[in-house]
C-alpha cells in the first residue's frame, strides 16, 4: 500500500474507533461512513476504500455523529494518545436554524 493512503477500515481500527478491524470493515460495508474529499461527498461501501490525509469523514457510532479530518495514517494500533493524532474533529454544523432568543 502506497504511503499517501490507507484502507478505511484500517484507518478506523488504527484511529480507535472501533476495538476490531472486522467491526470497522462491516461498519463501511453497511454504507455508514461517508467521505468527502476536494469537495465531493461519497458514501462508502467497501473496507478497502482508501483515505488520504485532508480527508473528512462522518460516520455516527453509538448514537453520537462523529466528524473528523484524516491527519496521518500511523504505523499500529497504538494507544488512544496516539491515535487521536491521526485525526482532527470537526465541529458539525446543524441544518436546523439555532433557536431565536428574545
Amino acid at each position: 500500500m502506497s504511503e499517501e493512503a490507507c484502507r478505511v477500515d484500517v484507518w478506523l481500527w488504527r484511529a480507535r474507533f472501533f476495538k476490531t478491524r472486522s467491526m470497522s470493515a462491516k461498519f463501511v460495508e453497511e454504507g455508514r461512513v461517508r467521505l468527502t474529499r476536494s469537495g465531493q461527498e461519497t458514501r462508502l461501501d467497501k473496507p478497502s476504500r482508501s483515505v488520504k490525509v485532508g480527508d473528512t469523514l462522518v460516520f455516527a457510532v453509538g448514537g453520537r455523529l462523529t466528524a473528523v479530518t484524516v491527519e496521518a495514517f500511523g504505523e499500529r494500533r497504538g494507544p488512544p494518545a496516539e491515535a487521536r493524532t491521526l485525526y482532527s474533529p470537526l465541529q458539525i454544523s446543524s441544518d436546523a436554524p439555532a433557536p431565536q432568543r428574545h
